[in-house]
């Protein structure tokens, strides 16, 4: 096994191997020397801006590789600090005044920000971070203040309170602590934690006395472990919150290191990776190299894994492989150590390794009745695409998102091979290439319509819409309407809001009426004309969509009538308008107006030639003529006869809701004594109690005597009226003698006043 286990080196309980992925493609003179580099994370693509040693009127350039040195694209740039990378591959470039210039992949501009409000002074350094916040960025200015944003898309910019440094700190980090972004800085052998209102001097628990300046800081990745490297040499490796120290090496280099990582390998403690110019060196509670580990490699193991590895090359060279799987099976360990060779391969970088792995797991398996292939079968579909990214071509070691370095045919090809679902897979893949499509400026509109048409199809879960809106956002709005990419989309109301966006309001109603979604697409579309036109324009664009006229007429009729009246008048709609003013009539409680509205209503009629209307509608006037006629001479008498007649069929019929709302309906002609004395003849003292309080002060009396004499007597000794009392003691019996008393005094009282 020695073939497999000789790169290893020991750290502690660990295992390390150093693993060269690649032959880097790229030719450049110096190498990386003095070059300005920024690596993606995730395995993603490298930025390197070279030394500038060219005239000063040149611009220097930066060039963006893959992970394996393959070319992807090359640009000038100006002065810039600092490079980095969101986690969406977007390229980050700082400059010295503190604007932040952002670029795609492939080189493309796409927008900038300042972190500096007010340009005072140069920005000394910056770094690219990463929080759950998102891509934030920090800067240090020659006046020795910090500012960060911890996330550029939604831009906000703190300034950090100043620190006493008699000059430029001597390193710094960002870290993100109980959902707060601060920075760590160290002047000499000080160190310092910036938050949102203060700074704060802070000392490592443990370093020790000799240590010196602090010159050099790492954050790990998920900023639970931090690294500090001093002058000396001395390694001091902690918590980020420095409450507690893991170890101190003194790894007895005195020059700062080109580079350090702070990490902690999947189940092992964490580690620190330094870089100099000769030397890689790996330090964890001990010392040494790096890489993942696998026990299956450990020198001398004997791990159940390690043991089926050697027991199938014996098998394959010699007679000793039954020596091995009799050992296993004394253990009843056979299905361990399948397990451990399938895992120890999914995370081995060498193919050859990886085979050898993955054959030993296949010889194990042979040998167990009841062992699931599930686990096998899926690591090698998982080897097979890995092994594809990972090939120098892509330059993708790491599992890194394919769309975004445009290789959609592999991209593709790996979601059906893993039979991903299309709308996970495959459809995602063919909308972001797609919107990459529409924006190739060399090739003409109708081209690139048709082929997102043949390509993509009837693709479930892409959106013809979401490709239109990259169009449009690429200032190629013919693409999006004239070449119909929008007739495309099945779902008609997905396009509105797009359209109204482009200003192309008319074709969103048009698309609006075809979704069929009248409660929400069509009234927002009409919503947003009306409020964007002039009132004429508005009514003459919905006049040639009758669904949409139709809609909006019934929501006038609910919230805006005189609307009601202006867009029938704009139509000539002369039948509509004169149905409008005589169901105006009715709202309207003075008989002058109501008369106004019913002529107005009639000359339309006239219009309109509705003889039958007409004469109708003058009949109603004439009858209301007639009924002020007689209200003027014979007082309430016609309309207090109606209620009469209506009072007492609803009592009849013992509709004492209907009753209720009647007398609420407005003021009562014939009083609300009638009420309580037809709820009475009724035998329904209850519904009579309703209209006691309305009945006015003179009939008070007579209206409780039909119901309490209790409170007949109250009323009575309240308006102090004797012939009332009178009344109230003559409907008294024998028993009632306390309420007899109480009148009694009650006149006695009276009659002396």
């Amino acid at each position: 096994m020695a073939f497999i286990t000789a790169s290893w080196n020991p750290l502690g309980e660990a295992f390390y191997s150093k693993t060269e992925l690649y032959e880097m493609s790229w030719t450049l003179r110096d190498g990386l020397r003095d070059s300005l580099v920024a690596a993606a994370p995730y395995g993603g693509p490298i930025l390197l801006r070279e030394p500038h040693r060219r005239s000063p009127s040149s611009r220097p350039r930066l060039e963006i590789y893959s992970a394996s040195g393959v070319a992807i694209a090359s640009f000038p740039s100006g002065p810039v600090v600092h490079l980095g990378w969101t986690v969406c591959d977007e390229l980050l470039c700082i400059q010295e005044d503190g604007t932040v210039l952002i670029y795609d992949l492939f080189g493309s501009f796409k927008r900038h920000f300042s972190m500096q409000e007010v340009v005072q002074s140069q920005v000394l350094e910056a770094k690219v971070f990463h929080s759950p916040y998102g891509t934030g960025i920090a800067i240090v200015t020659g006046s020795f203040r910090f500012t960060l944003a911890t996330n550029i898309d939604d831009l906000k910019l703190r300034r950090l309170p100043e620190v006493p440094l008699q000059g430029k700190p001597s390193c710094w980090v960002v870290l993100t602590q109980d959902r707060q972004t601060k920075v760590l800085l160290s002047n000499g052998p000080e160190l310092f934690i910036l938050d949102n209102t203060s700074c704060t001097a802070v000392c490592p628990p443990g370093l020790s006395p000799q240590a010196g300046s602090i010159v050099h800081m790492s954050m790990s990745f998920t900023y639970k472990y931090l690294a500090l490297f001093t002058d000396t040499g001395h390694l001091w490796m902690g918590f980020s919150n420095l409450q507690e120290k893991l170890s101190e090496v003194h790894t007895k280099k005195t020059t700062i290191p080109k580079q350090m990582v702070c990490r902690r390998p999947k189940s092992q403690q964490p580690s620190v990776a330094l870089m100099w110019d000769r030397l890689l060196l790996v330090v964890g509670v001990c010392n040494d190299t790096i890489q993942y580990c696998q026990d299956i490699f450990k020198i001398a193991s004997m791990a159940p894994g390690a043991l089926l590895l050697e027991a199938h090359r014996e098998y394959e060279s010699s007679q000793k492989a039954d020596e091995y799987l009799r050992e296993i099976k004394e253990q009843s360990m056979l299905g361990e150590a399948v397990r451990q060779c399938v895992e120890a391969a999914g995370h081995e970088y060498d193919t050859n390794t990886q085979k050898s792995l993955m054959r030993a797991a296949s010889f194990g398996k042979c040998f167990l009745t009841d062992f699931s292939p599930d686990h096998f079968v899926t690591t090698c579909r998982e080897l097979r695409v890995l092994n594809a990214v990972r090939d120098s071509a892509v330059g993708l070691p790491l599992t890194h998102t394919l769309v975004y370095r445009q290789f959609y045919p592999l991209a593709i090809e790996i979601c059906r091979y893993l039979k991903i679902p299309d709308y996970q897979g495959v459809s995602r893949v063919l909308k972001h290439w797609a919107s990459c499509k529409v924006q190739q400026k060399d090739l003409a509109d109708e081209a690139i319509a048709r082929a997102v048409c043949v390509k993509v199809g009837d693709s479930p879960g892409v959106s013809y819409s979401d490709i239109a809106a990259k169009a449009y956002e690429c200032g190629r709005t013919e693409l999006a309407i004239k070449l119909q990419l929008l007739d495309f989309e099945a779902r008609s109301g997905e396009q509105v809001p797009l359209l109204l966006k482009m200003k192309r309001s008319q074709l969103a109603l048009s698309k609006a009426v075809e979704s069929g979604d009248t409660d929400l697409s069509v009234y927002t579309v009409v919503t947003y004309l009306k409020n964007e036109m002039n009132r004429g324009d508005f009514f003459m664009t919905l006049r040639n969509q009758p669904v949409a006229l139709s809609l909006y007429r019934q929501f006038c009729k609910l919230q805006e009538q005189e609307t009601l009246k202006d867009l029938y008048n704009q139509d000539d709609d002369h039948q509509e308008l004169a149905n409008y003013y005589v169901t105006a009539s009715y709202r309207e409680k003075r008989l002058e107006g109501r008369l106004a509205l019913l002529q107005s209503a009639v000359d339309e009629y006239n219009k309109a030639k509705n003889e039958f209307a007409v004469k109708a509608t003058e009949d109603e006037m004439r009858l209301l003529r007639f009924q002020r006629k007689l209200d003027d001479e014979k007082g309430a008498g016609l309309l207090g006869l109606y209620w009469w007649l209506k009072l007492k069929s609803l009592a009849e019929k013992e509709e004492w809701e209907e009753l209720e709302k009647f007398s609420k309906s407005k003021k009562s002609p014939i009083g609300y004594l009638a009420f309580v004395e037809v709820c009475i003849k009724c035998n329904n003292k209850y519904e009579a109690k309703k209209y006691v309080s309305k009945v006015t002060p003179e009939q008070k009396v007579k209206a409780h005597l039909a119901i309490d004499l209790e409170g007949a007597a109250d009323a009575a000794i309240e308006r102090r009226n004797d012939s009332e009392m009178g009344a109230v003691l003559f409907r008294c019996s024998a028993s009632d003698r306390l309420l007899i008393d109480r009148l009694n005094r009650a006149r006695a009282t009276a009659t002396k006043k």
